[in-house]
């Protein structure tokens, strides 16, 4: 028999995002949940198509080759035996604790993820640059190594919840599954705490880690330092160290993704008969042709002085605008050059000289003329 399309399964469109689909998966389980259902084969295998919908249309890799493939693009992985259902997994997942899961309760006891905010210099972080950083943080006690005990002694299992960390309380249809309230969800009591800890397995120290930073990164990067976080309670796994990348403003250059842009001045004598100067890039400088009657604005491409991308190895390009800059704190004879320069020109409006101010007045000019007319 052909499966159903798990859109159809959902009741929801193929363009129905995350959020719809959880809200859908939520009202159909709620509706056809086996604990809702007790005895009903046909609710529980409808339970079974409304959680494989789920699963799939939340994995945007497994979304998109469902999208393109169809049920064929998951034959393969089925064809190995029976396809088991855990009912509290993905369940939990959208209304937490309801119907329990022990596996997410022992993933809650990993270390806090910590996160560092760190600033650096364009020229660090085109280049690449090592830096020291100084975190303060929980780290597990070497006395007891994080089990929270006197050396010689073990935790004791709780009597509430007889070691499983939780105590199950039936509500109508639902069983509800919380911590237990005497152990706090760890399953054991410790009645002889380490001196150093107090019990806790932890304690506050502060460390220095060396950080590489890649070249190319950006503000809103981040660098993940795996197992560099908060220590987890009880011996459990450490949670990671996010580095995250800001990149100070910088007197010169300015960066849009892996091109730098730049503003160079130059006299009006330079921009009119041409010439080159030099122009700064990060690692040295390059010598710029200025042909002449160059404008204010003209943008000129140094190639390969930008940026190396950190993801794909691109390197990009320094872009040099041009700025035709007025003199000032001029003597008489400068004065007196600059007014015959003038007259050739033949006033502000020569045609020949000045072509973009012969437009504009001449337009002015029509513009009064047609409110007269």
């Amino acid at each position: 028999m052909a499966k159903k399309d798990f859109y159809e399964t959902l009741g929801i469109d193929k363009s129905a995002d995350e959020r719809e689909i959880k809200k859908a998966y939520k009202r159909l389980a709620m509706k056809f949940h086996p604990d809702r259902n007790p005895g009903d084969k046909k609710a529980e295998a409808k339970f079974k198509d409304i959680k494989e919908a789920y699963e799939i249309l939340t994995d945007s890799n497994k979304r998109a080759a469902y999208d393109q493939y169809g049920h064929s693009a998951f034959e393969r992985v089925n064809m190995g035996g029976g396809n088991t259902t855990d009912f509290s997994d993905i369940f939990g997942d959208v209304f937490g604790d309801i119907f329990g899961n022990s596996r997410r309760q022992q993933r809650s006891s990993r270390g806090s993820d910590l996160r560092y905010n760190l600033e650096l210099t364009l020229e660090e972080v085109v280049l690449g640059v090592t830096k020291e950083i100084y975190i303060p943080t929980l780290v597990a006690c070497k006395l007891c190594r994080g089990s929270g005990t006197k050396i010689g002694t073990k935790p004791q299992t709780c009597n509430t919840c007889h070691g499983s960390g939780q105590i199950q309380m039936r509500q109508g249809f639902f069983t509800v599954q919380q911590s237990c309230p005497t152990c706090h969800g760890s399953g054991s009591i410790i009645k002889n705490p380490c001196n150093i800890c107090h019990g806790h397995g932890r304690i506050e120290k502060s460390k220095t880690l060396s950080v590489k930073i890649p070249g190319g990164v950006d503000t809103g990067d981040r660098i993940r330092l795996s197992g560099e976080g908060e220590a987890g309670k009880n011996g459990a796994q450490a949670g990671d160290l996010y580095v995250q990348i800001s990149v100070k403003k910088h007197s010169i250059f300015e960066r849009e993704d892996n091109n730098l842009y730049c503003e160079v001045p130059i006299n009006f004598a330079m921009a009119a008969l041409g010439g080159e100067i030099e122009v700064p890039t990060l690692n040295g400088r390059v010598k710029l042709k200025i042909p002449y009657e160059t404008q204010t604005g003209k943008l000129f491409r140094v190639r390969g002085r930008g940026v190396k991308s950190v993801r794909n190895g691109v390197v990009g390009d320094l872009l040099c605008r041009i700025v035709v800059e007025t003199p000032v704190n001029l003597n008489e004879i400068q004065k007196q050059l600059l007014s015959q320069l003038e007259k050739s020109f033949g006033g502000p409006t020569g045609e020949r000289n000045s072509p973009r101010s012969k437009r504009f007045f001449d337009g002015v000019k029509k513009f009064f003329e047609d409110l007269t007319k």
